[in-house]
């Protein structure tokens, strides 16, 4: 007998924000890129993908030690960023809880609008706010005049090149450039 389709449920349906779907069926966990029949390819992220997929592990422990989360899901992950990512662009980013389906091998699956690479610049670029918000209210001015100094020569698309090229991606779009 079909499995029914219902939101959250066994053979879940995302109403991408191209206007087509993709089953979660269709999204496995090594997927880092959804290549969909609107020609475009849409970042693919679960929260079984580590933070570090965007940021070193150091900075991934520096968060983690420093934001407090006041939900379910642990310390500072993945479901967290991509969480700021939904605020920052609620209409380009689609997200599913699929913890009801153990046949996908993860709970919370979000397909976004953008590619990949443009995903981890915008979480690099998020991550950096938050971490500013954060030095703002250290109240030590040396260290907030530090980190924005430190920030003017930042350059997210050129962190994001090198850290991808550096990075072991496994999946068939996330490669060194």
């Amino acid at each position: 007998m079909a499995e029914p389709r219902v939101p959250g449920g066994r053979g879940a349906e995302l109403d991408l924000p191209c206007g087509e779907s993709v089953g979660v069926h269709d999204l496995d966990m090594g997927m880092r890129e959804y290549d969909c029949a609107c020609g475009a390819s849409h970042a693919v992220v679960t929260d079984v993908h580590p933070p570090s997929r965007f940021v070193p592990e150091f900075l991934v422990e520096v968060l983690r030690e420093t934001v407090d989360t006041d939900d379910d899901l642990g310390e500072f992950g993945t479901p967290h960023i991509m969480g700021v990512v939904l605020e920052e662009f609620p209409d380009e980013v689609v997200s599913e809880n699929v913890e009801e389906d153990s046949d996908v091998g993860y709970a919370l699956v979000w397909v976004t609008d953008f590619d990949s690479r443009r995903l981890h610049e915008i979480v690099v670029e998020l991550l950096v706010e938050l971490m500013e918000h954060a030095v703002s209210h250290a109240e030590d001015d040396d260290a907030t005049t530090q980190f924005e100094e430190a920030m003017l020569d930042f350059d997210v698309p050129t962190f994001v090149d090198q850290y991808r090229e550096e990075r072991d991606f496994s999946g068939p779009h996330d490669r060194a450039v």
